[in-house]
């Protein structure tokens, strides 16, 4: 690879970095042909993107971003696979999914929203992160509770209400 071709990697690189806030870094050495191809198959379906890089040029990448990756280059060390996603939890999930399989992809470490996971061990809490629709949902859930409580007392109030006047209508 000439020096042109690695700055035009590095530029690309950054570039990705810079506007992803959902990166993976994940070792997937090891895989023969077809569960390297049923990865790529996986990550797309779940609209993750999915790319080997060489761990020099990532980290290039990773200094000439406006990011701070904390202790994530000093994860690239043998072999570095990127995940990027819009979605915090869905490269997680199919790292977990395929793993029931294989022991392979494992994770080296995540950038997610501004916090960095480093570890394989940090897989499950990873897979639990709620996206943002998720979240959404929870909120508007959580909105609606209170409001129908509130609607549900003041009908169930109207009615008892309603059955005190008609009693005491009645006795007189």
């Amino acid at each position: 690879m000439t020096r042109e071709e690695k700055s035009q990697v590095i530029e690309v690189l950054t570039s990705q970095l810079t506007e992803g806030n959902i990166i993976y870094l994940a070792d997937i050495s090891g895989l023969n042909a077809l569960d390297t191809s049923n990865l790529r198959r996986a990550c797309f379906k779940a609209n993750v993107k999915l790319a080997v890089v060489k761990n020099s040029l990532l980290e290039k990448a990773m200094e000439k971003s406006d990011k701070d990756f904390g202790e994530l280059p000093e994860t690239l060390k043998g072999n570095t696979s990127l995940m990027i996603s819009d979605t915090g939890n869905a490269p997680a999930k199919v790292i977990k999914e395929f793993r029931k399989k294989s022991d392979k992809p494992v994770l080296k470490g995540a950038y997610v929203e501004e916090a960095i996971y480093v570890g394989d061990d940090q897989l499950e809490a990873l897979v639990n992160i709620k996206s943002k629709e998720e979240l959404i949902g929870d909120i508007i859930g959580l909105l609606q509770s209170p409001a129908k409580t509130v609607v549900s007392a003041l009908q169930s109030g109207g009615n008892t209400l309603t059955g005190i006047l008609k009693t005491l209508s009645e006795k007189e």
